[in-house]
């Protein structure tokens, strides 16, 4: 079993696993899934490797529902890729859960079950706008079912400020937003920002509202601003600079080494 007791003790490096589109969705391939299964072990193998935390196993697909619903087919293959990815990584690498755009409780269901120890919430607090639709977060109906299925273990990293949430409505300090995802059960934020001053600024008031509370940077980092942006974060998401050939490519485990050095020496 894993646990994710690692968060905020030090700078965490969760790498990304992205999906093809999965059994139950619109533009899954037939006959497709076992490669996806084998790019997913090797991904994660690759960043077990070259010594990062963890890795996000996250669906990724053109068309979103936005409500808490999942297919049936699809959370089973969600379980079955992040089954083998645990089984073939060592016991302390965590295994992230993400079913977009907010299957939140299935989420935890397949963590919890197929030895996870984390998932990232699109929208745990409030509401955002998706191309898809506006996303509307219910934490106590995920509390709960957390809860129903004893998954308190299972931390829950939430989106506040990132390429996947946005708050919706009358304007609202993002630290405001820290705040509120930390009193109805977040354990970690994630932010990101193209922008590296508004992303230091953007850090900078969360720490000031909730200083306990990790901040893992959403993406858009990489070998070259890492040291600068992770000097000031707990963690982050990495993704297109670990992989050759751009987003979706292979993770090369030189790569994530020489992410890794990079990380590592702020921690000396």
């Amino acid at each position: 079993m894993r646990t994710f007791d690692t968060l905020g003790a030090r700078k965490v490096v969760l790498g990304m696993v992205h999906l093809r589109p999965l059994p139950g969705t619109p533009l899954y391939e037939e006959g497709s899934f076992e490669r996806t299964l084998d790019l997913a072990v090797h991904s994660a193998r690759a960043l077990d490797e070259g010594g990062a935390d963890g890795c996000l196993v996250q669906t990724v697909d053109r068309l979103y529902g936005v409500g808490e619903e999942s297919d049936p087919a699809r959370t089973t293959a969600m379980g079955l890729i992040v089954s083998a990815v645990a089984a073939a990584t060592r016991a302390e690498f965590q295994v992230g859960v993400q079913v977009m755009r907010n299957a939140l409780k299935a989420s935890l269901a397949v963590a919890t079950v197929s030895g996870g120890s984390y998932i990232r919430a699109g929208a745990l607090v409030g509401a955002t706008l998706t191309t898809h639709g506006l996303v509307r977060a219910d934490p106590l109906a995920v509390m709960e079912y957390r809860a129903k299925i004893r998954a308190q273990r299972i931390k829950i990293i939430a989106d506040i400020d990132s390429m996947h949430f946005k708050w919706f409505g009358e304007a609202r300090p993002t630290a405001q937003v820290a705040r509120s995802a930390r009193q109805v059960g977040a354990d970690a934020v994630a932010i990101g920002h193209p922008d590296e001053h508004t992303t230091m600024e953007t850090i900078a008031s969360v720490r000031a509202a909730v200083p306990e509370l990790p901040i893992i940077l959403a993406g858009y980092t990489n070998h070259d601003n890492a040291a600068r942006l992770l000097a000031e974060a707990d963690g982050a998401f990495v993704g297109t600079c670990l992989e050759v050939g751009g987003w979706g490519g292979r993770i090369d485990p030189d790569r994530v080494r020489a992410y890794m050095d990079i990380v590592r020496a702020l921690e000396r």
